[in-house]
């Protein structure tokens, strides 16, 4: 009994329950499943690919290309489960639903593991329960979820490969403790390999643990070594994936480097998505928000805090090795927001201009602010000082409480009905009605191709584009492509369905009418447009 009592078992046997709490939210939140956008039915679809035996491929696209621009990780997944015969539509939730209590679980181990303090730990899991955009990244099916589990997995397991490897222990012989610390890093290696397969962007996070065995060990032996044995488990799984891309469709990543600034529309919808994140409540964000730059000047102020103190912890450390080495869950989760910043506005720049500052972009970023907002409450904490205990107390109980007060508010209206494809609007469209009923084999051209496959089972045709969302250059053969497309459809061969028509930028809508020119209108409910040959 008294060992059942133990402070620790009763820790983790808190944050568990707060972790069932996450997921019975997340079902609860989301009856009529996930969010649904284009990227979720590219995953969904590859899924449904390999479980047909056909591999990793663009099931949603009539050219079923292989699939490079997107990793395996979280098709893998959702086919995994879909081989007990849950369609991996439906599967996304589960998953996402497991996820989201994973990740409140691995948190508040990091906030434990970071501070000592079992109170951190489940203050940290409820931040992100309680945090609406936290929970709006797990009720979309999309990778994120699952990346953010690789790496808050790989943190935990790195964390303890220092521990194992500069164990003061001595009932260890110094080759067994050797051989544990590196087990732990190979771990680490491996789960980072993982969150790569799953995301792109989990380069940063092999950048991340490489910058840290080189800043925080005392000696270039150790600093080589240990860089080694990192990249022979990362490696493989890395170099299998990007061999497979060059033979299955003669690229690695489907990347092209090319240069394309950020806009300032991307640059405010960053802003933007920060100060929901900072500020979750509507009203009170309007009204900052008329504050001239405040915002701005918020986060340039936390992002040179949190620079200033990993490089003055990394170069401490790696100009005086004999230095105490700083505490590795924050160190490393304050390096990797710099890392994952570079790596996301890397990519903007040079590799994909259609990447834009979303909520799930940005959601690792979040994850790791939560894990320092603790990390300088419990530093206030322990200063001891009664002003400073009563103020941390206070900002603690502040936020989860508005925390809590907006996120009753966004399970009110996921409830409402599905958000992106899953919403009512494209469940009961005509239009999609009138694609399903169309004689098998007619080819559907549409500028909506993921909900055609999704509501239709058909996969769609992509319409001929002036740009590249891409690479944001032009693209050839741009008139020779509608002639194409129109003799196709003029051939009763096939329709073009254009879902939205006028509600589009003036240049979109330019080609939308270029596009339908001559071509008979069949069908046109709530701007849902239909062209079919003429009767």
């Amino acid at each position: 009994m008294k060992y059942l009592l133990k402070p620790h078992l009763l820790f983790l046997f808190a944050l568990g329950m707060i972790a069932l709490g996450a997921i019975s939210v997340l079902l609860y939140s989301t009856p009529q499943g996930l969010g649904l956008s284009d990227d979720s039915i590219a995953y969904i679809a590859g899924a449904r690919s390999i479980l047909s035996g056909d591999g990793y491929r663009e099931a949603w696209l009539a050219s079923n290309q292989p699939v490079t621009h997107f990793p395996p990780g979280f098709s893998s997944i959702l086919a995994l489960i879909g081989l007990s015969g849950l369609d991996p539509l439906r599967g996304t939730r589960f998953i996402n639903a497991l996820l989201f209590g994973a990740n409140t679980f691995l948190l508040g181990l990091i906030g434990w593991r970071m501070t000592r303090s079992q109170i951190a730990g489940i203050i940290l899991a409820l931040l992100f329960v309680f945090n609406a955009s936290m929970f709006r990244v797990h009720t979309a099916a999309m990778s994120e979820p699952l990346y953010i589990f690789f790496s808050l997995t790989a943190f935990l397991t790195f964390s303890k490969y220092f521990k194992s490897f500069f164990s003061p222990r001595e009932n260890h012989s110094g080759v067994l403790r050797k051989w544990q610390g590196e087990s732990w890093l190979i771990a680490t290696s491996i789960l980072t390999a993982f969150a790569y397969l799953t995301r792109y962007a989990g380069l940063a996070l092999l950048v991340t643990f490489l910058a840290t065995l080189i800043l925080l060990h005392d000696t270039w032996k150790k600093r080589i070594t240990s860089v080694g044995i990192f990249l022979a488990g990362f490696i493989p799984f890395a170099l299998a994936w990007g061999i497979r891309n060059k033979l299955a469709a003669d690229n690695a990543t489907n990347r092209t480097l090319v240069y394309h600034p950020l806009t300032t529309e991307n640059i405010e919808s960053g802003i933007y998505n920060f100060s929901v994140f900072l500020v979750p409540l509507e009203t009170w964000r309007r009204a900052l928000i008329k504050i001239p730059n405040l915002f701005v000047v918020t986060l340039a102020v936390i992002s040179l805090a949190l620079l200033i103190w990993v490089m003055v912890k990394g170069l401490k450390s790696f100009i005086q090795p004999s230095t105490p080495r700083p505490e590795i869950l924050s160190f490393t989760n304050t390096l990797y927001i710099f890392g994952y910043l570079a790596s996301i506005i890397s990519s903007m720049l040079l590799f994909d201009a259609s990447t834009k500052f979303k909520l799930r972009i940005l959601s690792p970023i979040y994850v790791g602010l939560l894990v320092m907002l603790v990390l300088f409450g419990y530093w206030l904490w322990q200063k001891r000082a009664l002003t400073g205990r009563i103020l941390t107390v206070v900002f603690a109980i502040f936020i989860l409480a508005l925390s809590v007060y907006d996120m009753s508010d966004v399970v009110k209206q996921l409830r409402k009905g599905g958000q992106g494809y899953a919403s009512f609007q494209w469940f009961d469209s005509q239009a999609m009605d009138f694609l399903g009923d169309l004689p098998e084999g007619t080819r559907i051209y549409s500028n909506q191709a993921a909900p055609v496959y999704l509501y239709t089972g058909r996969p769609g045709y992509v319409l001929p584009d002036l740009v590249d969302p891409v690479t944001g250059l032009a693209r050839g053969n741009y008139q020779e492509g509608i002639a194409a497309l129109q003799s196709d459809v003029l051939s009763s061969n096939a329709v073009l369905a254009l879902f939205k028509f006028g509600s589009e930028s003036e240049d979109v809508q330019s080609i939308y009418i270029n596009l339908s020119d001559g071509l008979y209108l069949a069908h046109d409910t709530r701007g849902d447009k239909i062209y079919t040959a003429y009767p």
